[in-house]
């Protein structure tokens, strides 16, 4: 992690445990809003308008919160308006690290090698982890945002009429129950693999699978009895949240993240939302299966000799 702006020792995958031993997660650090016209958000400070060619995407596609961002990019049409670099799958030492080839990139921005440098770019005595997704102002040379809700958000609003305006992933209307539901998956899915595959204690494991499945039954009733997506026909971004924790979860999370009682594949309407996920326009090309088998299995914590299974391409999953 950085301290005081230096990058210090070896990436770890747990800088933060409970007192049951439970992986806990780094809050963000930066957390300013772009806005069509500039004003401050719900966090932070103003001065970040929507503007064509002025902001720039970086992700992992390895990482599900950053492949929200890059979904909700897709859906909305902003593909010329934000340009994005791909950070190599790989955990290293000095964490994400960019390179061109086998579907990642250059950093054409900033020439950083790794992604600390943009943080210490951004502030130079900052503390904390460096993860994706970033989003970076190329005017001000800056960090707008590193939560990857608040990024979905604002491509989803924040752009006003650069935008498309025909989908919206946050009506109104739905609000209250798209919070609720979020706050529920999160905890016990989204964040829940991971506290599951980075327990330090048997307690802490035990309640976080606990969680997981908890949470899969009941979405798996959720959505055999309503559909096609979690507010009926509509797609919101509770739908982009939960599918990018699915997509991963028999390539990644099932066995090296000890989420084993049962595949995805065993639930006919999970399975199914997963599907319909893929099929909407845009999304499954921001879906490597490769990256995310490569990027989970070179966490030595997890998997000391590097070996990456083969198998579990979105085919062979019946995606």
């Amino acid at each position: 992690m950085l301290v005081d702006g230096r990058w210090t020792e070896n990436w770890q995958p747990v800088q933060g445990t409970d007192a049951k031993g439970g992986f806990v997660r780094q809050t963000s650090s930066f957390r300013h809003f772009v806005t069509p016209d500039g004003s401050a958000g719900p966090t932070g400070d103003g001065g970040f308008a929507a503007e064509a060619g002025r902001y720039h995407l970086y992700v992992a596609l390895i990482c599900p919160w950053a492949s929200r961002t890059l979904i909700a990019r897709r859906l909305k049409g902003l593909e010329d308006v934000v340009s994005v670099s791909v950070v190599r799958p790989e955990l290293g030492a000095e964490g994400w690290r960019f390179g061109a080839g086998e579907g990642s990139t250059d950093d054409a921005v900033n020439g950083a090698r790794f992604v600390h440098e943009l943080y210490t770019r951004a502030d130079p005595h900052v503390n904390g982890r460096a993860t994706v997704p970033v989003l970076w102002d190329k005017r001000r040379g800056t960090i707008v945002n590193n939560e990857s809700a608040d990024i979905l958000r604002m491509f989803n609003s924040g752009f006003g009429t650069l935008a498309r305006g025909d989908l919206d992933l946050r009506p109104a209307d739905l609000e209250p129950e798209i919070d609720a539901l979020n706050d529920w998956i999160y905890p016990r899915l989204n964040n829940g693999v991971y506290r599951a595959g980075f327990a330090t204690t048997q307690d802490a494991y035990e309640d976080a699978y606990a969680a997981v499945f908890e949470a899969l039954d009941a979405l798996e009733d959720r959505l055999a009895t309503g559909g096609p997506f979690l507010f009926g026909r509509r797609l919101t971004e509770t739908d982009i949240r939960l599918f990018v924790t699915l997509v991963r979860f028999d390539a990644a999370y099932h066995g090296l993240f000890k989420c084993n009682r049962q595949p995805l594949s065993s639930y006919p309407a999970l399975t199914a939302h997963t599907r319909r996920m893929l099929d909407v326009p845009g999304v499954r090309g921001t879906v490597s299966i490769d990256h995310i088998k490569r990027g989970y299995y070179s966490i030595r914590a997890l998997n000391p000799n590097g070996i990456v299974p083969l198998g579990s391409d979105l085919a062979s999953l019946g995606l």
